[in-house]
């Protein structure tokens, strides 16, 4: 399901994340979300979520880079 709010982000992103990086997140989530939403357009038997949180982690990884235990902007 899509994230309306960052406080409706998964507690494990909302822990490690920085707020602009949360914000990517849920973007990109939210995005693939939908573009996946029918099973033709996804690789395999992946499911719809689990292809949205690999294409938001992508989206993250794009700006951050995690040092440490902290995440931080490239």
């Amino acid at each position: 399901m899509p994230y309306k709010t960052l406080s409706s982000l998964p507690g494990n992103i909302r822990a490690h994340l920085p707020k602009r990086a949360q914000e990517i997140y849920r973007a990109a989530f939210n995005s693939a979300w939908e573009q996946y939403r029918k099973p033709e357009s996804r690789r395999g038997e992946v499911s719809q979520e689990e292809i949205a949180h690999r294409v938001a982690w992508a989206a993250v990884k794009q700006q951050y880079t995690k040092q440490g235990d902290k995440w931080v902007r490239k």
